[in-house]
């Protein structure tokens, strides 16, 4: 099969790594559009968070504590900066740092944000073809009663403290589908679209607000289906469950599946949600219901076999 996977965070990759052992024996079946709502400038550096993620886990290099940054990770320079008065609320590892100067060192040098990704994940060895969802600086901004905060201020420094009220995705006007994954599209009939379990509202949403990104995926003709982010009521990783209370989106698969109305086809729910499943059917989409909880690396492939199939399965939509 050929697929593409929208993909943000811990969630996101976890199954990404799975799809990309599913396709493993196929060249280039697989390819990935990130989210770089997440990213920021930080000690003069580019840091891309969820492009980070996805790459350490798809070269098997993840923290598998953290399910983000590098596997035997050190902190000396962290270390060194804090003794020097620098601000170390976003640790960045010492072989992660090396990283982000690689990438800051090549978009200073004019390369732009999708070929210097395709030149990192080759570097790590990675089969599968990974896209920034745009070249342009697009950012994810947190509205909260107190104002405005850069996502990576919420999320790291504050620790989602805040009460979130709403997001505003800075520069999604300005930005452009890559020309890496509309050249990418253009050489292949696409399979399946799998928009992987991350946080709806700050991993795919910005994704989805890059102009024209929700028109080339209807057009591509191809079932799309998304796994949900939500287990029971709560969220494996992150503050997705804490983000729907605070908006006063019910905590439910059904809510989930609202989110991406026009866009989805089929919807992938938990065992432990399978009550939802007459609900979510009933907002015309196609349902499977099987475990979403990947604690291992068969738990991954296990799901992206079920994501294909379940594609397989979906009738060619009609756009």
């Amino acid at each position: 099969m050929q697929v593409l996977a929208l993909s943000g965070g811990v969630g996101g990759a976890k199954l990404g790594r799975g799809l990309a052992g599913v396709l493993a024996s196929a060249d280039d079946a697989l390819a990935f559009v990130v989210n770089v709502g997440d990213d920021f400038d930080h000690l003069g550096l580019r840091i891309c968070p969820d492009l980070d993620t996805l790459t350490y886990t798809l070269a098997d290099e993840a923290n598998p504590d953290t399910g983000w940054g590098r596997r035997d990770e050190t902190f000396r320079c962290m270390e060194a900066f804090g003794q020097l008065g620098g601000e170390t609320w976003f640790r960045l590892g010492d072989r992660d740092l090396a990283v982000h100067v690689r990438r800051s060192q090549r978009l200073r040098e004019g390369a732009t944000l999708s070929t210097t990704t395709a030149e990192l994940t080759r570097a790590f060895g990675i089969r599968a073809s990974v896209f920034p969802a745009s070249d342009q600086r697009l950012a994810t901004v947190v509205l909260t009663p107190d104002g405005p905060l850069a996502f990576q201020h919420y999320f790291v420094r504050d620790r989602c403290a805040p009460t979130v009220t709403g997001f505003r995705f800075d520069g999604a006007d300005e930005a452009r589908v890559g020309g890496g994954l509309t050249a990418w599209l253009a050489e292949r009939t696409l399979d399946a679209v799998v928009i992987c379990p991350s946080n709806p509202f700050v991993s795919i949403d910005p994704i989805l607000a890059v102009p024209g990104m929700r028109q080339q995926l209807r057009a591509l003709g191809v079932p799309i289906i998304a796994v949900c982010p939500i287990v029971g009521g709560e969220a494996l990783k992150g503050p997705t469950a804490k983000m729907m209370d605070e908006l006063g989106v019910p905590r439910t698969a059904t809510a989930i599946a609202s989110h991406y109305a026009g866009l989805l086809d089929g919807f992938v729910l938990d065992d432990r949600d399978a009550d939802d499943a007459a609900a979510v059917a009933a907002l015309g989409l196609q349902v499977m219901v099987t475990n979403t909880v990947m604690r291992t690396l068969d738990d991954r492939i296990a799901l992206a076999h079920a994501c294909l199939q379940f594609s397989r399965r979906l009738q060619r939509p009609r756009r």
